[in-house]
């Protein structure tokens, strides 16, 4: 069996240019187009146009057999004499065509006919690498978009970037940039696009840069826009717990695609065994048998379904908390960080003066010590004491030298009274 599934299209081939063959030997000719052109219409966007062979017979039957070799092989068959295709182009172009003749159901085609378009100029490693974007959808399904990328590792650090998307008919360039330590444009973001993230038009993304030292490589990168959103966090969710049966349900997210196309994870705590569970569903609402004695936080996310074109994963809910020994809420988190961090900067501050005020005396400058009314009494002991204390020796002298003064003076007058006394006697 498989012998004969090898051999059927050889089999065929062969029959088919037999067939051609005899169309040729009757005198059918079948020539290629003429005048076949490559041109850039929008950003990676091609137009391939050519014309019939003004010596080709006109035929109802003529078909043209399109193949696009670079930068993707891609093969299709138009009756138009004209065809646009979407595709990067700083590696450049390049495409093919030949006429197809079908008569009597029979097949036969001219040779081809090639084109190409260079690759535009640019010194090698200086396009940016690393393109990453993500598409983030509001409640009203505004789409913003946001893209990073690394700068080429021989772009100069002179390098200016410069980014533009594109969607369907409508380019922008980029107006809100980040940059890097040489200030060059590494990110772009737009807050308001023209994106439909339910629809399968592809987003071209072009960067091309600038240099006064070379010429800087353009890049270009297309982007499904299903594929590069970040979901919207589930809605409205809400927990109850009746006995030992906890309920969980939601609303989708913020989004252009319905409601089918989502599916969840839920990221179910228990803060008592501390054991995290996750499960996947595609409902709104989950109900579990749990162990009511223990505390337990829930977070939901969600995402497109595989069949919807799976983009990012969205953030985790704020946690829900529900059991007994409910821990502090996240309101009560924040004010307790709140009061730390003020607190902290408060004895900070306080540290910070005191260490200046030592340092440059300003306590005797801002608070000048206050005049007191001297004490008369206090004062005149302490000047007393002080003097007695300084003169101690020299008083001393002083009194034993007054003392021997005293006695000669009291001798002196002894002597004459005791004369007088004699005098009177001898009288």
């Amino acid at each position: 069996m498989a012998i004969v599934v090898s051999i059927f299209p050889v089999l065929l081939w062969r029959l088919m240019a037999f067939q051609a063959n005899l169309l040729q030997a009757k005198g059918i000719q079948v020539l290629p187009p003429v005048n076949f052109t490559l041109t850039v219409s929008a950003l990676a966007e091609v137009l391939l146009q050519w014309k019939p062979n003004p010596d080709q017979e006109k035929n109802d039957t003529v078909e043209y057999d399109v193949e696009i070799m670079t930068p993707e092989w891609e093969t299709y068959e138009t009756k138009k004499t004209c065809s646009t295709r979407m595709a990067v182009l700083h590696n450049g172009f390049s495409a093919r065509i030949r006429t197809l003749l079908c008569y009597n159901n029979s097949q036969i085609e001219s040779n081809w006919v090639t084109a190409k378009l260079q690759a535009p100029p640019g010194a090698v490693e200086t396009s940016v690498t690393n393109l990453s974007c993500v598409i983030y959808t509001a409640i009203n399904n505004t789409a913003s978009l946001h893209c990073t990328w690394l700068a080429g590792k021989e772009a100069p650090e002179d390098t200016k970037y410069f980014l533009f998307y594109r969607y369907n008919s409508y380019t922008e360039e980029c107006q809100e940039y980040s940059k890097d330590k040489w200030e060059r444009n590494i990110g772009c973001r737009f807050s308001n696009t023209y994106i439909k993230t339910s629809e399968t038009d592809e987003v071209v993304i072009h960067i091309n840069g600038s240099s006064k030292y070379t010429a800087i490589k353009p890049f270009e990168q297309l982007f499904n826009p299903n594929a590069i959103e970040k979901v919207n966090p589930p809605r409205n969710v809400t927990v109850s717990l009746k006995q030992n049966n906890l309920l969980i349900t939601w609303e989708m997210p913020a989004s252009s695609f319905l409601k089918e196309c989502f599916e969840y994870e839920l990221n179910i705590y228990n803060w008592k065994l501390g054991y995290k569970q996750i499960l996947e569903t595609e409902l709104n609402s989950v109900s579990l048998r749990i162990d009511d004695t223990c505390r337990y936080s829930i977070q939901i996310r969600a995402n497109h379904q595989s069949w919807c074109s799976e983009g990012f994963w969205s953030d985790w809910t704020e946690p829900l908390y529900i059991g007994k020994n409910q821990p502090r809420t996240p309101v009560d988190s924040k004010v307790y960080t709140v009061l730390i961090a003020l607190i902290v900067f408060v004895c900070s501050m306080a540290l910070l003066t005191a260490i200046i005020c030592r340092k440059y005396h300003l306590w005797s400058r801002i608070f000048p010590p206050i005049p007191t009314p001297q004490n008369g009494l206090k004062n005149l002991f302490l000047n007393k004491s002080y003097q007695r204390a300084r003169t101690f020796t020299s008083e001393t002298e002083t009194e034993i030298g007054s003392c021997f003064e005293d006695l000669g003076s009291y001798t002196e007058d002894l002597s004459s009274d005791v004369l007088e006394d004699s005098c009177n006697l001898n009288y």
